[in-house]
């Protein structure tokens, strides 16, 4: 049995008049047959008899289907827009053979664009998976210790080059800090004799005394006490492979000789995205392992997950980029976000991606749908086949 969860809802328009949802099966799928959704091996299911009395469904479908824990059915089809039904489970006459009432149905807001068809593993499989080791998050203040060796080896390195030089999480309830963090903002005061120097010299830079307030006098002074005249402090900044960007992390220097300027704060920028580098390269996973790809469109693809290591990062991810190999093609790597996750009989991890987007390599996606074309039409023209030989 599979089982299955969303994580990327389509957008749905609900279909609360269950009469209308039985009416829209009976008329446009008597002894006709609609695919069940999730289900890895692509049966369908026929709708074999409507009893108008009570409004139930008769259907029949492989007799080594087995329904999920909640005995629903759910099917979908191509009217206008993506159609779906919820088939309630009322009675099993037989193997593959079971009475069911309509539970709930929807249609999709927006139309599907994409044809999605098999593929053979032969053809096309998966591999190259590259994905975060662990993941940087904003709500909790704990980093892996990899990565923390990183920066403190980083520091250790840069110390000389300031009076006081410190990369440090953000993990204190220090206002400016938490002010960098939230803004993604850098701070900078060259003098702190020199009140002219207090306001933000550009775009992207705090503005610590409306972040103080009150507080901006003993601020100064507490740095003045301790002999520095030079402020510069850059936020750390991570972003991942979708794209999200996380300050996790600070660079600060004070400096009691060198007034600082904006070629200052750009070489820390500098260096914090050598740092970021570092860290990307450390927490990086490459696994080749190839994977079986069961159907695709232009639009996502759907993954079966039998490697073990592979299906523990891999559950944990929202997204990872990995390459598309078709038989006798280069390589066409692409990143993707999980859109439903599920499992087998066998215990094998099975992914819905939706493509996000290519990689840095140039034209990936025009590679892709260049391949994916001419199996398009290949398999529209069996589609037509097989809807002549229904009706005759």
């Amino acid at each position: 049995m599979y089982t299955y969860k969303e994580r990327k809802q389509r957008f749905f328009s609900e279909i609360t008049n269950k009469e209308q949802i039985y009416s829209i099966l009976k008329v446009k799928f008597n002894q006709k047959s609609l695919k069940i959704k999730f289900d890895l091996d692509a049966r369908e299911i026929l709708f074999n008899e409507f009893n108008d009395s009570d409004h139930t469904i008769m259907v029949v479908t492989d007799e080594s289907y087995i329904p999920n824990a909640e005995g629903i059915i759910v099917v979908s089809a191509l009217l206008e827009k993506y159609f779906e039904a919820d088939l309630k489970i009322l009675e099993k006459k037989t193997d593959g053979y079971f009475k069911c009432s309509v539970h709930g149905g929807r249609i999709a807001t927006t139309g599907r664009s994409d044809l999605r068809f098999k593929v053979n593993e032969d053809d096309v499989v998966a591999t190259n998976f590259r994905f975060s080791k662990y993941s940087i998050d904003l709500n909790t203040y704990t980093l892996p210790t990899s990565i923390k060796v990183i920066l403190d080896q980083f520091e250790s390195s840069k110390r000389s080059s300031a009076d006081f030089y410190e990369i440090g999480y953000f993990d204190t309830e220090d206002e400016i800090l938490l002010a960098m963090k939230k803004t993604n903002s850098s701070l900078l005061i060259s003098d702190l004799n020199d009140p002219s120097t207090f306001s933000p010299p550009i775009d992207g830079f705090l503005d610590f005394r409306a972040v103080l307030r009150e507080k901006s006098d003993h601020y100064i002074s507490k740095l003045k006490e301790k002999g520095y005249i030079s402020v510069a402090m850059i936020p750390i900044v991570y972003i991942s492979d979708s794209e999200s960007v996380i300050p996790f992390a600070y660079i600060r220097m004070y400096s009691k000789i060198k007034k600082y300027d904006l070629d200052d704060v750009f070489s820390m920028k500098e260096d914090s995205f050598r740092l970021v580098e570092r860290i990307r390269e450390a927490n990086t996973v490459l696994l080749s392992q190839k994977q079986r790809i069961t159907d695709i469109s232009r639009g996502g693809l759907k993954l079966l997950i039998d490697n073990d290591e592979l299906k523990r990062y891999l559950i944990k991810s929202r997204g990872f980029v990995f390459d598309i190999v078709f038989k006798l093609q280069a390589p066409i790597t692409i990143y993707a976000e999980i859109r439903f996750t599920g499992t087998d009989d066998e215990k094998n991890l099975i992914l819905g991606m939706c493509f996000v987007g290519n990689t840095s390599r140039k034209d990936q996606m025009k590679h892709l749908y260049d391949i994916l074309e001419p199996m398009e039409l290949e398999y529209k023209k069996k589609l037509i086949l097989q809807m002549k030989q229904r009706q005759t």
